[in-house]
């Protein structure tokens, strides 16, 4: 216990082997949930369910608590999945991952900072739940083929025919080589100003000739309806149409998704927020969040990792 301005408190006691060992993994766990389902929120519900199931078993059954923790997450996050699926048939509009503020160490660990790219979390959009469940584990996480087999409840020839599929599909649509660091810096900076400025040429001077724009509002705030593609067009949307909000309007460079993007404020409120794909010295894709219910956590850092 101990004292402090005349009042008696009893400090916390240790924590029990259960809730150490989740707490352990829960930052790894959240990381496999939302590289599955692209929703923050819905992570956070899938640890919540995992860890009423993990703290109901008898541990002594348990021979390795981070693969049986990843298991329980995978399946919960399986499940949710094949629910997401069903709401997103009546989004109104492009459905975009919600976006994570991140640490600018993720975009160090290269590969975790693609898999959580809004880029890669689009292409994983377009695999079968029980492909990405086995492409999300075998490839960002390395799980054995065993391991992988007991989480999808697949045998593990399945798991490994699912995984050379998923492989395959994924080869064919990810997005390609990123470019050095320094590259990135400069394109985004040159992006960000032209965004301020809503000069033409600076924009048509940063953006690839196939860049894609897409935006989501969820029917809530005024977004694209469908994606709009070529430097001529994304340059003339940034510059007369996309940007035009009443009011104050800042733009501020941060790390989203483990790369670059812009939040953007109107009269100091959080509007919304840009991921960039920034490929050999030229921005590639724009995504571009206006969904209040994909922004609520966008003040603060997530931690990712593998």
């Amino acid at each position: 216990m101990s004292e402090s301005s005349g009042r008696t408190t009893d400090a916390p006691g240790p924590l029990d082997p259960a809730t150490e060992a989740f707490l352990a993994h829960r930052n790894l766990l959240f990381t496999v949930a939302y590289e599955m389902l692209g929703s923050a929120a819905d992570a956070e519900d899938v640890l919540q369910e995992t860890w009423l199931r993990w703290s109901g078993i008898d541990r002594d059954s348990v021979r390795e608590e981070r693969a049986y923790l990843v298991r329980i997450v995978t399946r919960q996050a399986l499940d949710r999945l094949r629910a997401l699926g069903r709401r997103k048939e009546s989004y109104v509009g492009p459905w975009l991952p919600e976006p994570l503020l991140t640490a600018p160490d993720v975009a160090e660990d290269v590969e975790l900072a693609e898999s959580v790219s809004m880029a890669m979390l689009l292409v994983l959009e377009t695999l079968q739940p029980i492909e990405r469940a086995v492409f999300v584990l075998r490839e960002v996480f390395d799980l054995e083929y065993d391991e992988i087999a007991e989480a999808v409840g697949r045998s593990p020839s399945a798991v490994r025919q699912l995984a050379y599929r998923a492989r395959a599909h994924v080869a064919a649509r990810r997005p390609r080589g990123a470019g050095s660091p320094a590259e990135h810096r400069a394109a985004l900076q040159a992006f960000q100003r032209a965004v301020e400025t809503g000069e033409l040429q600076s924009l048509l001077d940063v953006l690839a000739p196939d860049v894609v724009a897409l935006s989501d509002g969820g029917g809530v705030k005024h977004a694209l309806l469908r994606p709009v593609v070529g430097a001529d067009h994304v340059a003339r949307l940034l510059a007369v149409g996309w940007w035009k909000r009443d009011g104050e309007r800042s733009v501020e460079l941060v790390q989203i998704n483990g790369g670059p993007g812009l939040l953007v404020r109107v009269n100091g409120e959080i509007d919304g927020v840009v991921a960039v794909r920034v490929e050999h010295g030229y921005v590639t894709g724009a995504y571009h969040v206006r969904n209040p219910e994909k922004l609520s956590r966008i003040d603060q850092q997530t931690v990712v990792t593998r």
